[in-house]
């Protein structure tokens, strides 16, 4: 094992996995430890900062001993990457004490406080500079909660000896002896603070909401020298952090979106979409996130973010509650084996409707049924309810951005569905790109740790690495498709809550 490797590390909220990738992208070693997250009271959701980074250093200990076993040698890893869990946040004190448990992105504390800010009539000039909605999601609403419900911590705040971090800035600060405290700019364009134009905190915003005297990292490059590390002596020597990025966004360069118009659909309970919309800030007048695509010293692309709240929740629905098939796997079959939906539309509404909808009152239908119809239909049309919500999004990022979509990247469990790909293909007329590569955060974080190590060139060397993949291109049956997307819109409007 002669060759330069990279150490990724993808802090997710369930688990941390650590991988080991080499100079042509693939993976050598890797190991995964399952993070405990406690969920309680009404929507709070949070973790134990201590045991993020022991989770963290578990991980990374499996993944090395993996190597080493293999023969590898450790001065063999020129760099590391870490991947995050984006919104969730710690505070500590100038020990590197925390003063209050993680709060996890999912925890709905502060709707409270989203509302009061609303009334404020804060939320177009918090949406015009930092691109996002006040929503309880991002980090800013769920710290003033924190200010103002606890006593510690408002005092560590007023008294400037609190300091802010996504995990990101977590890991690096504990990774480094509390000697870097930096952060990159997807994370910090995640919380509220972050101004997107100048790429530096707002100082106003913060003022407005009575943080004028919390200490923030430094926001730099997603691709950038963020320190030294030893990783609690599984080096003999320290080991460069060349990359530090949000999950998505991690997931977005990963999969190859160099380019405006290139875009990134995770497939799995929701959906998450990303498009990069090259070096100029968009505003979504459509119910989109603006937020940092990934960056580099020499470059920085901007994404509009839609979110799909049921995606393949919706056949876990058909399976466990009305038992329409035994494995998930079998609806591809089920549904090619009718011609068509049968006029059957299935609007997954069970959670409401997200991006670019936002009617989180509207309740899920089915509509069109027959006495001709059968579970086929019905299993069909809750399958094509996932590419239908995900043109919805990318006909309103085109609107949005006057950028046409070249091309979709998608990952996540529903991608061995061919039934779906095909289908979306054939409904955004565009070629539909598979990796099959489970782990593609990671990558994204080893691509950009890569590229200033010199492990990597440049973004055409990572597009040759990328060129093993299945690329689904439209049929001759996309025009019956648009004809069912018709339907569908149709649908939307005649079973409103």
């Amino acid at each position: 094992m002669n060759s330069s490797y990279i150490l990724a590390i993808d802090q997710g909220t369930s688990s941390t996995k650590t991988l080991l990738f080499d100079e042509n992208g693939q993976v050598i070693s890797r190991a995964s430890e399952p993070l405990k997250t406690n969920y309680f009271g009404d929507g709070y959701v949070e973790q134990d900062p201590e045991e993020i980074v022991r989770n963290v250093l578990t991980s990374v200990g499996k993944c090395l001993d993996s190597f080493v076993a293999q023969g590898g040698n450790l001065r063999s890893i020129t760099a590391c990457g870490i991947s995050n869990q984006r919104e969730t946040f710690v505070v500590w004190d100038e020990a590197g004490v925390p003063l209050y448990k993680a709060i996890v992105w999912q925890c709905k504390r502060s709707i409270a406080v989203c509302e009061r800010l609303k009334a404020e009539g804060l939320e177009e000039p918090i949406r015009t500079k930092t691109g996002l909605f006040i929503d309880p999601y991002f980090s800013g609403s769920k710290l003033i909660w924190l200010y103002e419900q606890n006593e510690k911590v408002r005092q560590a705040i007023d008294s400037g000896k609190a300091y802010f971090g996504t995990v990101d800035t977590w890991l690096l600060y504990k990774l480094t002896n509390g000697q870097r405290y930096l952060t990159d700019y997807t994370n910090a364009s995640r919380t509220l603070f972050f101004n997107l134009q100048t790429l530096a905190w707002d100082q106003e915003i913060l003022a407005q909401f009575g943080l004028s005297r919390l200490n923030l990292p430094e926001p730099n490059p997603s691709s950038f020298l963020f320190g030294e590390s030893n990783f609690n002596g599984m080096f003999d020597h320290p080991l460069p952090i060349t990359s530090m990025i949000g999950d998505s966004h991690a997931a977005a360069f990963g999969e190859g979106c160099f380019a405006p118009g290139t875009a990134k659909a995770t497939l799995g309970t929701g959906c998450s979409i990303m498009m990069d919309i090259g070096p100029a800030c968009k505003e979504s007048n459509h119910g989109m996130v603006t937020t940092i695509c990934w960056s580099t010293e020499e470059r920085v692309d901007y994404a509009l973010e839609g979110v799909i709240v049921t995606c393949g929740a919706t056949i876990e629905w058909l399976k466990n509650n009305l038992e329409l098939f035994a494995e998930s796997r079998d609806t591809e079959a089920l549904a090619t084996a009718v011609a068509d939906n049968g006029g059957v539309y299935v609007v997954p509404a069970f959670s409401g409707l997200g991006a670019p909808h936002w009617d989180m009152a509207r309740k899920a239908s089915i509509s069109g049924l027959t006495f001709g119809s059968t579970k086929n239909h019905i299993i069909r049309a809750a399958l094509e309810s996932i590419p239908y919500q995900i043109k919805d999004v990318i006909v309103t990022m085109e609107q949005d951005t006057g950028i046409t979509l070249a091309e979709l990247m998608v990952n996540g469990g529903l991608t061995s569905n061919g039934f779906v790909l095909q289908f979306l293909a054939d409904l955004l007329n565009k070629p539909v790109i598979n990796r099959e590569m489970a782990d593609i955060s990671a990558l994204g974080a080893a691509y950009l740790a890569g590229l200033k190590a010199g492990v990597y060139r440049d973004l055409a060397h990572l597009q040759q690495l990328n060129d093993c993949k299945s690329v689904i291109d439209p049929s001759a049956n996309r025009l019956s498709v648009g004809k069912a997307y018709a339907g569908w819109q149709l649908a939307l409007e005649t079973n409103l809550h």
